[in-house]
């Protein structure tokens, strides 16, 4: 038997509840992982509250590294004992100690990158990625405009788009996070619950206003994103730390300058084991290079992972938090 934890209802925090199950053996195609570390994300809070609904009972948790303990028929390319890491395209489960997923989605750690790193960059590392080499392709000095500069996401993305040449504008909640954003290769900070966003961004840039903005905040930060991009710029919302955004009217594109406004998904930028591959690929090349250093500002039990939630949707945590199976 092996610890997890089930959600068998959507709540609080205080649903999230420690048991004892039997992960199973692996099936054809299939290996379990022993995890070492689990990732958190905000993505867990929507799943845990029923923004993103789940069919009760189920767990939470979309990434997470270990070893692999055991394999089934017809699987090449992981043996047993090998370090693996795997990223949220596909099934949520995350968070327990073992687990039996299909082999294609887990990819085999370098040596240089350790388990609690690979557990902290998988999601926000492949969500960066994915930003801003495909949903934008981020040229050298465009300006770009990024929220939660200081998240997980946040400063995996400031390390990004400094490597590929941006003006990075960074919108935080503090000056604590302000300082923290720079250190990562934030340009420029805005202040966002004292400055305004629009405003700020007019200054920076001397009214040329943005190529594109990554907005992970919603229904706070929306609105002035949205008037603060260029002509023809896109807006990318990945995120609702705050609410989630009202339907916008058409209409509302045109007047901003024929801009462009999408709604990514991880899922749907690592559908398939090629796109998996070459994504992680990517961000595994920019650690290795010393181009993304990632910042883990807690670590918890899994078993407290109620807790870990709490500092999340309190904004209490910076950079990445990592939970200890």
């Amino acid at each position: 038997m092996r610890g997890a934890i089930v959600v068998r209802e959507w709540g609080g925090p205080e649903v999230l509840e420690w048991v004892d199950r039997d992960p199973g053996e692996p099936g054809p195609g299939e290996v379990r992982v022993r995890h070492t570390a689990v990732g958190l994300n905000f993505i867990d809070v929507y799943h845990r509250t029923g923004l993103y609904p789940q069919d009760p009972p189920f767990t939470p948790g979309v990434e997470g590294a270990g070893r692999v303990e055991a394999v089934g028929d017809g699987v090449e390319g992981l043996a047993v004992g090998d370090r693996v890491a795997y990223t949220s395209n596909g099934p949520i489960g995350s968070y327990c100690e073992a687990r039996v997923m299909p082999a294609w989605r887990l990819v085999r750690l370098p040596d240089d990158i350790g388990d609690e790193v690979a557990a902290a960059l998988m999601v926000k590392g492949c969500t960066v990625e994915y930003l801003v080499r495909r949903t934008y392709a981020v040229q050298p000095g465009d300006n770009v405009l990024l929220t939660a500069a200081a998240g997980g996401v946040g400063l995996v993305a400031c390390q990004w788009l400094r490597a590929l040449g941006a003006n990075v504008i960074g919108a935080v909640g503090s000056p604590e996070k302000a300082e923290l954003a720079q250190a990562h290769g934030c340009d420029h900070v805005i202040l966002y619950r004292e400055e305004d966003i629009t405003e700020r961004v007019g200054e920076i840039t001397d009214g040329a206003m943005c190529r594109v903005v990554y907005d992970s905040v919603g229904a706070s930060t929306f609105e002035p994103c949205l008037r603060s991009l260029a002509r023809r710029g896109m807006m990318v919302t990945f995120g609702n730390a705050s609410g989630p955004v009202d339907p916008v009217p058409p209409l509302a594109l045109a007047r901003q300058g024929s801009v462009f406004l999408t709604r990514p998904r991880l899922a749907d930028y690592y559908a398939t084991r090629e796109e998996t591959v070459a994504g992680i690929g990517a961000l595994f090349e920019m650690v290795s290079r010393g181009a993304i250093v990632p910042h883990i500002g807690a670590r918890y039990p899994l078993r407290d992972v109620a807790r870990a939630h709490r500092d999340l949707e309190a904004r209490k945590t910076v950079g990445s938090s990592v939970l200890l199976a």
